[in-house]
């Protein structure tokens, strides 16, 4: 979401890696040892399809320093206004949100305590935006894990769970690699990550240009910082074996900030990890595309708004990296549509986002955590099953879990 206000492994080409400012280049092969394993960072073995004005890198405004989103669908909402027309609508009682209404469970989840080789791909909802997979290969990977009761830069001001964490960072039995969306403090936390890193010391954070400075000033220099369309290879060579994974950073609609000064200086991303035979999309935050101030019960997704442009990253990324086992896809925090809809998907954006990005089985996330926007905590649930049918979606394709629940892909 939505603080409004608040290593670089090419594989485009090696013509556009000679490009890039010394600032942001990092050798293709990090080393770390422990007495349990050894990690390699290599550029993959071949080159993963890239469209062909990725190398023109038109999301960069200032090259590798600022960015944007790069195209028709997305209408910045702006900034100061956002949070001057959101108090204006709450005074006015059109803010509906109630965390009292929640009737989320939360159940204490389970993880394989050793890395148990299997067919199945596992995926654990931690609330928000934060899955634990868990690869057939033994590979761990973490999004955007954020535990703490409110996500705000101050410990007692900010929005404030409406359910608790399912777990702390110490009930983790194996964290391989932790990788982060977006720099909003819902996404990346100062206290999670740290604790990971404390606990993990082999551990590689993920990350979008402009972010990996922010993880070494925090004592977290093991970091892979990459653009869209960028991959590397995650090599863990331990007692158990080898495990090898390829994670991928691919284009989202969004945006980043963390103080009132550094708005699009980090940037945003979604992400594809591939790692024994199966293959996982996370979106993060995104929108899908922008939609005009309406009549609050009137709905975009009626004819006459048809013509309003779709972001085109998402089709890119299931023709030429898809299609996926899983798509980790966000349906909440979006009212009002004329604000948050160039930043947030609601459920209609995000059985669209299943359809482009080629997902065979999707899980639900950003919803039923913080209260963030406008609609009820419930609300994303009840319009993930009406947009379903809309969309002509087979039923258990794209589905909601628990807090702390594991499903199996």
């Amino acid at each position: 979401m939505s603080c409004l206000r608040l290593c670089r492994i090419r594989n485009i080409s090696s013509s556009l890696t000679r490009k890039l400012s010394h600032a942001h280049k990092m050798s293709t092969t990090t080393t770390a040892s422990s007495k349990t394993s050894t990690v390699h960072i290599t550029q993959p073995a071949y080159t993963l399809p890239s469209p062909p004005e990725a190398k023109d890198l038109k999301h960069h405004l200032k090259r590798n320093q600022v960015f944007e989103n790069p195209w028709p669908s997305f209408v910045d909402p702006g900034g100061f206004t956002v949070g001057v027309k959101m108090t204006r609508r709450k005074i006015q009682g059109k803010d509906v949100s109630n965390s009292s209404s929640s009737t989320l469970a939360v159940r204490k989840p389970h993880f394989h305590p050793s890395r148990k080789q299997d067919d199945a791909l596992r995926a654990t909802w931690l609330g928000h935006a934060c899955y634990l997979l868990e690869f057939p290969s033994g590979f761990r990977v973490l999004f955007d894990p954020v535990f703490e009761e409110r996500c705000s830069p101050i410990s007692f001001l900010g929005p404030k769970r409406s359910t608790p964490a399912p777990c702390q960072v110490a009930d983790l039995p194996i964290v391989d690699a932790v990788v982060i969306s977006h720099n909003h403090y819902d996404h990346m936390s100062y206290p999670t990550l740290t604790a990971i890193a404390a606990k993990y010391p082999n551990v590689r954070f993920f990350c979008g240009l402009g972010t990996a400075r922010w993880f070494k000033e925090n004592g977290m220099p093991i970091v892979v910082e990459m653009d869209w369309w960028e991959s590397s290879t995650i090599t863990l060579e331990g007692e158990e074996g080898a495990v090898e994974a390829t994670i991928s950073c691919l284009p989202s609609q969004h945006g980043s900030a963390r103080t009132g000064i550094d708005r699009s200086r980090m940037l945003w991303s979604s992400w594809a990890i591939q790692s024994g035979g199966k293959s996982a999309y996370f979106a993060g935050d995104t929108g899908y595309r922008s939609v005009p101030e309406l009549p609050d019960n009137e709905d975009d997704y009626s004819p006459k708004y048809s013509s309003l442009p779709v972001c085109p990253a998402f089709k890119q990324i299931g023709e030429l990296r898809g299609p996926f086992d899983l798509g980790l896809l966000p349906i909440g925090a979006y009212q009002p549509r004329f604000i948050m809809s160039p930043l947030h998907s609601n459920p209609y954006d995000a059985v669209n986002l299943l359809v482009d990005t080629q997902c065979k089985k999707a899980l639900a996330m950003h919803w039923g955590t913080w209260v963030l926007t406008e609609e009820d905590v419930m609300e994303p649930v009840r319009k993930l099953g009406e947009a379903v049918r809309w969309r002509g979606i087979e039923e258990g394709v794209f589905e909601v879990c628990e807090v702390g629940e594991s499903r199996e892909f």
